[in-house]
């Protein structure tokens, strides 16, 4: 059954499958995370995709997988992210291994362990199935050791896959190591003088300075093994492939060139590198980079404010090669397309359902919903009841729809986030505009012809009834539209008129048309 399926995930497994076999009994998954600030949107996207992948994977393969969470808290810190306490101590610090600073939270032993806690907890709260790994804890212990040794024996050959890609000025003194200061603790300021393979050593020297931080002037040889130094990030990718066999990793687009780099030094390693599929960056509204070193950009947390996780899940999914807005305006849409699929899932054939989002969303055990109601339903409703008595706002959509009784979990959870939604970003920026002149007079008419409608019962003739007002009074019907959606919802648009009249009912209606006619 999964060997036709067409989604990316399975077809990420079907490529992985022809070219990796496992490595000690386990196909083995990996994603990295720089714990140099607060995990955000992107560290979620990356273990959520690769998480699909491997999934598939197991399902066409059955083979067992591991997915690692690499933590490279072996790196130095190069600045100070702005949304952090203690920044005067943090400075005092910087270029130290993130493993070596204090937390300016000050509930942990170090800076990333407070960091690798809140990641732990964060894949944790999502469900996400993982193997933390400290790159701190990994040097020290000794897993690096041997391909260490080996970089170390190829140090040139390393250094020449590396610096064609350096600019002129950097060249000379770059070296794939990164020695820790044995006296002033820093790694940003030291520089290799030269290697000693036969001892496994090297000597250095800590006289380099980035920004204002300036290295204290210490000479000496060091061991490389044991965390005693470590590798730049590019190598450092690679040490990690070859060390613990990794068959798959994602990476952003920006970093496709990097991939490339450390692909090679790999296989110096005598290594084969991992399969991949590179993605696109998340975005602002403005179409910028979503930074977390300056705790810009819709958050998970924030996400969930208004809206399922599992729908956020739903909207990463779709084309990661693909960038993507996140911005709290698209919420309702989001979901919409979200509810949508779930409806829509039961009657796709059961072939065809492993390519559909909302299978990978929930690992193919998808919950029922048959309902017309939406969120952008519910805010209509909101926006044009008042109020946030959820009993009464309950009872409208159950006369807009009878099948809203059998999902009362899912129907709640959407009024409690949409009333949120409601509040914080609709509410602000209403701006109602009372009808005037001609526009007024078929406002008149459309309310008389709205109770006649009433005292019928004839909800189903509703909708042509303002296209009838618009014709008798030369009025273009998108203008009698958007002039009836300014004065009932403060807002240019909105649903069809008949699906409105639907939802909140035509003796409702008539009474929200007579209150804009009366407005002085």
């Amino acid at each position: 059954m999964y060997e036709n399926c067409k989604s990316w995930p399975f077809q990420e497994a079907a490529s992985l499958k022809k070219s990796h076999s496992p490595f000690n009994g386990k196909v083995l998954f990996e994603t990295g995370f720089g714990p140099s600030g607060l995990p955000h949107i992107g560290t979620f996207a990356e273990v959520a995709r690769t998480t699909w992948v491997r999934k598939a994977f197991e399902k066409l393969t059955g083979l067992e997988t591991e997915l690692v969470a690499f933590s490279d808290d072996m790196d130095g810190l190069r600045k100070v992210p702005t949304n952090l306490p203690q920044k005067e101590m943090l400075n005092e610090h910087l270029g130290k291994p993130l493993s070596s600073i204090p937390d300016p939270f000050g509930c942990c032993e170090s800076f990333s362990a407070h960091m690798n806690k809140k990641l732990c907890e964060f894949l944790d709260a999502f469900g996400f199935e993982y193997r933390f790994q400290s790159s701190s804890e990994a040097y020290k212990r000794g897993d690096f050791n041997g391909k260490l040794l080996k970089i170390l024996e190829l140090h040139e050959a390393v250094r020449q896959i590396i610096i064609p890609t350096l600019r002129e000025e950097n060249r000379a003194d770059w070296s794939p190591f990164m020695p820790i200061c044995p006296n002033c603790g820093r790694v940003y300021t030291t520089r290799v003088t030269d290697t000693f393979p036969e001892r496994g050593t090297l000597s250095m020297v800590c006289d380099r300075s980035f920004g204002d931080v300036s290295g204290c002037g210490h000479e000496g040889e060091i061991s490389v093994t044991d965390g005693n130094a470590k590798v730049g990030w590019k190598i450092d990718w690679a040490l990690r492939w070859a060390s613990y066999g990794i068959s798959y990793e994602m990476y952003g687009k920006d970093l496709i060139e990097s991939a490339k780099l450390s692909a090679k030094v790999c296989r110096k390693l005598d290594s084969r590198p991992p399969a991949g599929l590179f993605y696109e960056m998340f975005l602002d509204e403005n179409g910028e980079k979503i930074s977390k070193s300056v705790g810009k950009g819709l958050t998970v947390d924030s996400w969930m404010e208004y809206a399922p996780i599992e729908s956020l899940l739903y909207y990463i999914w779709q084309n990661p090669k693909k960038a993507k807005r996140l911005f709290f305006g698209m919420i309702p849409k989001v979901v919409d397309d979200y509810l949508g699929e779930i409806t829509r899932f039961p009657a796709s054939p059961v072939e065809k359902q492993p390519d559909m989002a909302i299978w990978h969303v929930y690992e193919g055990e998808v919950p029922a919903y048959d309902s017309s109601i939406t969120f952008s339903v519910v805010n209509n409703l909101v926006s044009a009841v008042g109020g946030d008595d959820r009993n009464i706002l309950n009872e409208y959509l159950l006369k807009y729809d009878e099948k809203s009784a059998l999902f009362p979990e899912t129907i709640n959870a959407m009024l409690d986030r949409s009333l949120s939604y409601y509040r914080d970003f609709i509410v602000p920026t209403k701006k109602f505009i009372m009808p005037q002149g001609r526009m007024l007079e078929a406002f008149r008419d459309l309310h008389e012809k709205l109770v006649e409608a009433t005292k019928e019962s004839d909800v189903d003739s509703v909708h042509s009834i303002p296209f009838d007002v618009a014709k008798e009074h030369e009025i273009n019907p998108p203008e009698l539209f958007t002039a009836f959606y300014q004065a009932i919802l403060g807002q240019d648009r909105g649903p069809r008129f008949g699906a409105f009249a639907k939802l909140v009912g035509l003796t409702k209606l008539a009474q929200l048309l007579e209150h804009v006619i009366n407005h002085d």
